[in-house]
């Protein structure tokens, strides 16, 4: 088979800061030893059809490999653990529970996260800005608590590091500098094991070298 192909931001909004979308890509194909190569698209062209042929909604990442064409960062990773050793238990119980913590990622525990993000950007003005940011928070809080719980003294959600924890900690990392994040400290150094390891600082290191060269 062909290596794979990724698309990315050619001018990252995350000021390289490792949060754009095409880093649980990048990160899962480190950790099973896969290259790849990437296709950087600006904003313009993600909204061309030549992308939107790959991704319908003109958003990153894709991935191609020979014939086949994917979207959604959640389904790549997903068929990269699939595809390679390394990434899932081989037992058929361990295996589903690890996807399911993928789900989880995405689908439990993102979506409020986002929601504060997105208040952080766009609401500061708003008279109800104070009482909506304290309003996510505790949902927040109350997410990372439940998490925390799981985790117990585990250095991972089902034993070994699995896709379930890359996308976990990925989309923790929203919460980066947060005092939100900083206040459960079973959470933060779960956080900081996923960045920690050698696949995650090359796939940190690979996007942020994009954002350093458009910036030049």
């Amino acid at each position: 088979m062909p290596q794979p192909t990724i698309t990315a931001f050619a001018q990252s909004p995350d000021r390289g800061r490792g949060l754009a979308r095409d880093m649980a890509v990048r990160w899962a194909l480190e950790e099973v030893g896969q290259p790849y190569a990437v296709r950087l698209v600006s904003f313009e062209e993600m909204k061309q059809p030549d992308h939107r042929s790959r991704h319908p909604f003109g958003q990153i990442p894709t991935y191609e490999q020979g014939d086949l064409a994917l979207f959604e960062s959640g389904a790549i990773v997903l068929h990269i653990a699939q595809s390679h050793p390394g990434l899932l238990p081989e037992g058929g119980d361990a295996r589903m529970r690890a996807v399911m913590w993928i789900f989880a990622a995405l689908s439990t525990v993102e979506p409020v996260i986002v929601q504060r993000s997105e208040v952080l950007l766009f609401e500061r003005e708003r008279p109800w800005y104070e009482t909506r940011r304290a309003s996510i928070e505790q949902r927040i809080e109350a997410r990372l608590a439940e998490l925390a719980v799981r985790l117990g003294t585990s250095e991972w959600l089902e034993g070994e590091f699995s896709a379930g924890d890359l996308m976990m900690v990925q989309v923790l990392r929203r919460l980066g500098g947060s005092d939100v994040l900083a206040a459960n400290e079973t959470v933060l150094a779960y956080v900081a094991r996923g960045e920690a390891r050698p696949a995650f600082q090359r796939a940190f290191a690979a996007q942020l070298a994009v954002f350093e060269q458009a910036k030049a």
